[in-house]
């Protein structure tokens, strides 16, 4: 039976590129988006091409309150499309990023990184958990800046850092339905993360570029092959671990 993996926002940047990666593997996807809807079919349309199922479903993961209406609207959908109740990997990875100085950062900016990246996965996690599968797989997006420091960053990575504990609580909790909870910590990677910032403003990538080990940033192809990896029938003895995929960034 093919795999069904959820992966949160993945019209574009990483999630996208997870997504494409797991239906190179031969798994099946649903993707959600927040505003993207063309971007997401276009996915969607990319994956049924290699002969896999997928779907995309809209998702604002900083409203927890319309999590409950989007499990019921999930649950639907997997008995429609694939014939099941449950689906076997999820993967948190939607987000923005908001970089501001810490004695700028505002309590709106506060809020907003908190309900998507840390409250959003958190809740999210908590109303899908009956219709993952038993012997499933969770992945949860952090980041390279939770192991360093770069100014700008404070409450993103503070957030990040939550999701990181929260990763390993999961992995306790849910190991006893052989449920497996990593976190996957990229570093700078060129995407539009912060409007393109890495990947548009030639100083601002030399500096990360200078930092790291294998002497570039990242690209998405370095992050969602790894994650589709992780998720791979082999590879189901990784537990409560945090992974970085960064190059040997800052070591």
């Amino acid at each position: 039976m093919n795999t069904i993996t959820l992966v949160t926002g993945a019209s574009r940047g990483l999630g996208r590129n997870t997504a494409l990666s797991i239906a190179r593997r031969g798994g099946d996807v649903v993707l959600t988006y927040h505003s993207r809807a063309e971007d997401a079919q276009a996915v969607v349309a990319e994956i049924e091409a290699m002969g896999r199922k997928a779907l995309a479903l809209q998702l604002d993961t900083g409203h927890v309150a319309s999590f409950p209406a989007f499990a019921e609207r999930l649950r639907a959908s997997l008995r429609q499309t694939w014939r099941r109740d449950t689906f076997d990997h999820l993967v948190n990875n939607a987000g923005h990023g908001d970089m501001a100085p810490f004695a700028d950062t505002t309590e709106a900016q506060f809020d907003h990184l908190v309900d998507v990246h840390f409250k959003g996965v958190f809740f999210l996690t908590q109303a899908l958990l009956p219709a993952i599968a038993d012997g499933g797989r969770i992945v949860n997006l952090s980041s390279g800046l939770t192991r360093v420091s770069y100014p700008g960053f404070s409450a993103y990575s503070a957030v990040k850092g939550a999701v990181e504990v929260l990763s390993v609580y999961l992995a306790r909790e849910l190991g006893n339905r052989g449920i497996a909870v990593n976190t996957v910590a990229p570093g700078a990677i060129e995407t539009d993360f912060l409007g393109g910032a890495v990947r548009d403003m030639p100083d601002l990538n030399k500096v990360f570029a200078d930092m790291t080990a294998l002497g570039r940033v990242g690209v998405p192809d370095d992050i969602g092959p790894m994650i589709a990896s992780l998720l791979a029938r082999d590879n189901r003895w990784i537990n409560a671990q945090r992974i970085e995929v960064s190059g040997g960034q800052a070591i």
